[in-house]
């Protein structure tokens, strides 16, 4: 079974949708990252010689599943880039929690500070050195008789960001032992999905929105849809 979905692609982009326990970087494991198995894609596809060219725009943790955006030209590259430095690219998480918000709906401003021994990000006091202030939206969208559905949207873009905060606040993510989950997924993943991306393309300038369906070999997602 492919690693992958292919939500959409032209002559400068690919995005894929991701499953949970897929690495876009290389890490200790040794496993292939997605970018290798997406270029073999476009290689075999389009029966390319030589290297391929993929960029990597941004990165999803690898126990979270959905959107990944890559550029197939180094020009999509750099202006995706600039999209995402900028803030020009609309994220929307999708996010299974154990207990629910206070409040059905909110925003939640904190300073984190990443331990990179750990890979984790601590919530600390505000304007702490070497902390980064971390801004999102949160509303409830969905329950059931354990756990609630939270659409998350991204002012920010900080290490683990989504995972922390909404720890921070009781609402631990379902599976996220990292970050105080009671017991772990099954399949090792988190309960976190990229649900969404929104931008204005980088090269032909119309608006793009792509949406990762839900992973299916997790029966809860299944009782959100």
């Amino acid at each position: 079974m492919a690693a992958f979905e292919v939500l959409y692609e032209d002559n400068h982009l690919i995005i894929i949708s991701k499953r949970a326990g897929e690495i876009t970087q290389g890490d200790s494991t040794g496993d292939v990252p997605l970018p290798e198995k997406v270029k073999l894609y476009l290689k075999e596809k389009y029966q390319k010689p030589g290297n391929v060219f993929l960029g990597v725009v941004h990165r999803l943790d690898r126990p979270v599943s959905g959107v990944v955006v890559f550029a197939k030209t180094s020009k999509a590259l750099s202006r995706m880039n600039r999209l995402f430095h900028d803030d020009k690219v609309e994220k929307v998480y999708h996010a299974i929690v154990e207990q629910p918000p206070k409040a059905p709906e909110g925003t939640l401003v904190h300073w984190l500070k990443k331990n990179p021994k750990q890979n984790k990000s601590y919530i600390v006091a505000t304007g702490t050195k070497g902390a980064k202030e971390a801004r999102l939206h949160y509303r409830v969208i969905g329950e059931s008789d354990r756990y609630t559905l939270l659409e998350v949207r991204l002012e920010t873009g900080r290490h683990h960001q989504i995972r922390a905060q909404l720890s921070g606040i009781g609402c631990t993510i379902r599976g996220d032992l990292k970050y105080g989950a009671k017991r772990s997924n099954p399949d090792g993943s988190i309960s976190l999905h990229a649900r969404e991306v929104s931008f204005t393309h980088p090269v032909s300038g119309e608006a793009i929105s792509v949406v990762a369906p839900y992973p299916t070999d997790d029966p809860l997602w299944g009782y959100f849809k």
